[in-house]
């Protein structure tokens, strides 16, 4: 069962609970963020001067204006091919100059759980990431296998003291009519990484820069994780879009676009509009996505097209690193959300909720110094003291709609005969005692998406990845020996079993729940992410003293005198 399958039946289940509990005493029958504004925007996805693009692996007879030899560009028998690998304190990269493409991406500050070593971006097998085709009218230049020269030739070694520093790849025709350069530009301490080119000997091109097929696998059940593995972009019009690879099919989609990204469960690849601060000025937005079926098997091919013009500099960035929240909201344009958290149509209800969930734990963590499970427990606590007062005004109007109840029902006997009657006495009694019957309900469920937002802030947060607390390996996975999901399920009895006594009359319904609900929970819960159980846990244990004080209070209420109808009734 999906993962998020598993928490629509938690949610179907406690709202059955909700609602169940406030049915004891009924009363009687009676898209996305889009961008506005003036922008200015590259061309849509199509050749210049051309109907539309025309597949990379074929090319017209005739040759176009300015592109010497169209399709495979030729190649320099006397340059080598090499290696050149960059090296800083986040991360490894080897690029090949065969295509001026990136061949190796490793980062790190993390681990692959499935392999060990430092988590590799890459999959095995996998080619053409930032590789390069050129199209002019009806014609395409490959330059995926031509051989770059490639200036510094020895590569990079980056520290934090010697700041940013430029890798250039040129492609020249051996014609001497077309040269082709691209420029990247790395930041010792920054996951970003600036890429500058031109090119000379066109008046006018379409740029298509392959992004890859994807993502490698680095979790240690990779079925879970390729339910994660996407690509997504940010449309300037439409909004975010995201398609699951084993699901996307080969197709064209015009921009213009803002980024485009490939994703993992916890880590993004993604090629975003615009240059850094220290290179040159924005030259425009990207103009579309190329979709096209992969090498490898449930993937799919993503190239990125924007439009340049000869002899002038275009600019953007790469991001190559974790799905960390607070850095990708550092980049602009709705990056956190390449792995938007909730449901599409809900989203925009839980998207606050989630900025300051992110915010609260990183504090934690962060200014006390707390490792990421006491962080959790404490946060369990915390939010059942500010739900606190939510859930005491919904437990006194369960107490004082209890409390009417027998008043209710004399009522309803009194004048079943006469429904006018009936109705103006009912509003009579409800306006004398302050009676809702919604209010038990409402202030209950005003939470739920704070509960929603923290069911997908649990499962998606890297900050949790690979962290151990006592017992557990790796907060992100789930409990190996199911203790937690045990002590949610137990938890969670001990509460209805609290309330159910404290009952004065005897509900079959509540009863059949309370023996069903928790190995209900236990089944949903046992294989998510053992942080979401630690805190769910926590926060129904920090319930019982509440839950305890509302038995006592029922009590009270059925050992002291009871309420009569005012005169007239």
């Amino acid at each position: 069962m999906k993962t998020e399958m598993r928490f629509v039946l938690a949610i179907a289940l406690m709202l059955a609970v909700l609602i169940g509990t406030n049915r004891l005493f009924p009363p009687p029958p009676m898209e996305d963020v889009v961008a506005t504004g003036p922008v200015e925007t590259s061309e849509p996805l199509r050749g210049p001067e051309s109907g539309g693009l025309p597949p990379s692996s074929q090319a017209s007879d005739s040759q176009p204006s300015g592109v010497p030899g169209a399709d495979q560009a030729e190649e320099d028998a006397s340059l080598p091919v090499q290696n050149v690998v960059v090296e800083g304190p986040l991360y490894r990269y080897i690029f090949t100059s065969r295509g001026a493409q990136l061949v190796s991406a490793e980062l790190l500050d993390f681990q692959a759980i499935n392999r060990g070593g430092p988590v590799q971006v890459v999959p095995d097998g996998a080619s053409g990431y930032l590789g390069s085709k050129v199209v002019v009218e009806q014609d395409t230049l490959d330059l995926t296998d031509a051989v770059f020269r490639v200036e510094p030739a020895g590569g990079l070694n980056l520290t934090a003291e010697g700041g940013a520093k430029p890798l250039a790849f040129v492609y020249d025709h051996p014609s001497g009519n077309f040269t082709y350069r691209v420029s990247y530009t790395f930041d010792p301490d920054d996951y970003t990484i600036g890429i500058s080119g031109s090119m000379d000997g066109v008046t006018r091109a379409l740029l298509v820069t392959d992004l890859g097929e994807g993502l490698a696998y680095a979790e240690a059940d990779s079925a879970l994780e390729q339910r994660s593995m996407a690509y997504v972009y940010n449309h300037l019009q439409d909004g975010i879009r995201s398609t699951m690879l084993d699901k996307a099919d080969p197709e064209i989609i015009e921009g213009p676009l803002v980024w485009a990204a490939f994703r993992s469960k916890f880590f993004v690849a993604a090629i975003l509009s615009g240059a850094r601060d220290d290179l040159v000025e924005d030259t425009g937005y990207l103009g579309g996505l190329l979709v096209r079926p992969a090498d490898l098997p449930e993937r799919v091919r993503v190239g990125v097209a924007r439009t340049v013009s000869g002899g002038e500099e275009y600019a953007y960035r790469l991001f190559i690193g974790p799905q960390q929240y607070a850095l990708l909201s550092s980049l602009g344009d709705g990056m956190e959300e390449v792995n938007p958290y909730g449901w599409r149509f809900f989203r925009p209800i839980i998207r606050p909720f989630v900025s300051i969930i992110m915010t609260v734990l990183t504090y934690l963590h962060t200014q006390f110094s707390m490792g990421y499970g006491w962080v959790l427990i404490v946060f369990g606590v915390m939010m059942r003291v500010v739900l606190f007062p939510l859930n005491h005004k919904a437990m006194k109007a369960q107490l004082r709609n209890m409390a009417v109840q027998p008043l209710v029902k004399q009522i309803q006997d009194k004048h079943k005969d006469n429904p006018e009657k009936l109705q103006k006495e009912m509003m009579k009694l409800y306006k004398e005692h302050g009676f809702n019957p919604l209010a038990g309900c409402l202030p209950m469920l005003l939470p739920w998406p704070v509960l929603i937002a923290l069911f997908f802030v649990f499962q998606n947060t890297i900050e949790l990845r690979g962290v151990p607390f006592l017992w557990l390996p790796d907060l992100s996975a789930k409990d190996p020996f199911y203790v937690l999901p045990v002590l949610l399920a137990v938890s969670m009895f001990l509460m209805q079993w609290i309330s159910l006594r404290s009952l004065d009359t005897d509900n079959p319904q509540m009863k059949m729940m309370m023996y069903i609900m928790p190995p209900m929970m236990l089944f949903i819960f046992m294989n998510l992410a053992s942080g979401l159980n630690l805190y769910y846990a926590t926060a129904n244990i920090a319930t019982l003293p509440q839950q305890i004080w509302i038995a006592r209070e029922r009590k009270r209420m059925r050992q002291g005198p009871a309420l009569t109808l005012s005169d007239g009734d």
